[in-house]
């Protein structure tokens, strides 16, 4: 079915995405390209100062991104901006910017696709134009993102709007699926697996927020790093250990542990029940508190956050399509 496929297209793009996106913050490049939808100035980004036209460029944007990082508004010129030209966090940008392309095509002709398919129920063409709007949605807060030179906030708010969009499009991918569900569960071991799925993923939506804030500070540190009050990056972990943020999030993440764990335990223990999701699950959960133990205790290597971010979509997607198999199920009365 061409709605099931696109919807699978579009979430592996989605997830591909996060993962650009994380290398976009952990190399410092959120600003390689100061403007939008330019990149200075340009449709296709320079390689060189020397291609730059600095005419072109909103000199008062630049001097409102310096006081953000504690430098002097006043010492920004036209110069000083030329001399802060990166060509590789320029391009890093640019190609996160680029890998936006198959996911806003692929929920284009999603939308289209399941509105024109008249055998399409109606929560399949509801979800498909939501995802589409989202993409749109974040499109826009990726341009107030640049415009806002990395507000915090804002970041938070963008990530939290891939979370939503990935829910819909496991939704889709399910709700399309030709096999039919015909299986049958005892009623009361059928709402033990629900109910703590559910708090499961509320946790992991919880836990990916404020995830999501403690990257907005670490990009706090990345921005005055190189000022004459800032922390060298390996004394990040310090920093950030030290914030209540940071305490709250590797507590809370125990929650996730056990939750996960009770799943792989109940399913594993009654072989009827399918374990591919829940051993998944556990198996996620168990390789990111290994992550955020080397993030927190050891140091703040780029390659482990930006594993840690993207497993993060990852974890999301099996555990929604987990539940809506869950869902699917007929529950009867029986033994727990």
């Amino acid at each position: 079915m061409i709605v099931h496929r696109l919807a699978w297209i579009a979430l592996v793009s989605l997830i591909g995405l996060v993962f650009a996106g994380a290398i976009v913050r952990v190399t410092g490049s959120g600003l390689g390209c100061p403007d939008w939808p330019t990149c200075w100035g340009c449709l296709i980004p320079p390689t060189s100062v020397a291609q730059i036209d600095v005419e072109k460029l909103d000199l008062e944007k630049f001097k409102t991104q310096a006081a953000r990082k504690g430098i002097d508004p006043a010492t920004i010129t036209r110069e000083t901006i030329l001399d802060s030209f990166n060509p590789v966090q320029t391009w890093i940008e640019f190609i996160n910017r680029l890998a936006t392309l198959p996911l806003g095509l692929a929920t284009l002709l999603l939308a289209l696709s399941s509105c024109r398919a008249k055998r399409n129920r109606a929560w399949i063409v509801g979800l498909s134009i939501f995802s589409l709007l989202d993409v749109l949605a974040n499109a826009v807060m990726g341009a107030i993102v640049v415009r806002s030179g990395l507000q915090p906030g804002i970041i938070t708010l963008h990530m939290a709007l891939a979370f939503l969009l990935i829910v819909a499009l496991v939704s889709i991918i399910w709700l399309s699926r030709t096999e039919a569900t015909n299986r049958i569960a005892p009623v009361s071991q059928h709402q033990r697996l629900k109910i703590v799925s559910f708090v499961f993923l509320v946790c992991l939506f919880g836990e990916g927020l404020v995830g999501s804030q403690l990257r907005e500070q670490t990009d706090e540190l990345a921005l005055t790093a190189e000022t004459e009050h800032g922390v060298e990056r390996e004394k990040w972990g310090e920093e950030l250990a030290a914030t209540l943020v940071f305490k709250f999030h590797r507590s809370f993440s125990w929650s996730l542990l056990l939750t996960s764990g009770l799943l792989w335990f109940w399913t594993k223990r009654d072989r009827e029940w399918p374990v591919a999701e829940p051993t998944l699950i556990f198996a996620l959960v168990v390789a990111m508190m290994l992550m955020g133990i080397v993030l927190g205790h050891i140091a703040i290597y780029p390659v482990v956050q930006v594993l840690h971010v993207g497993l993060t979509a990852v974890l999301l997607a099996v555990t929604w399509h987990w539940i809506m198999r869950l869902w699917s199920l007929k529950s009867i009365a029986g033994p727990a």
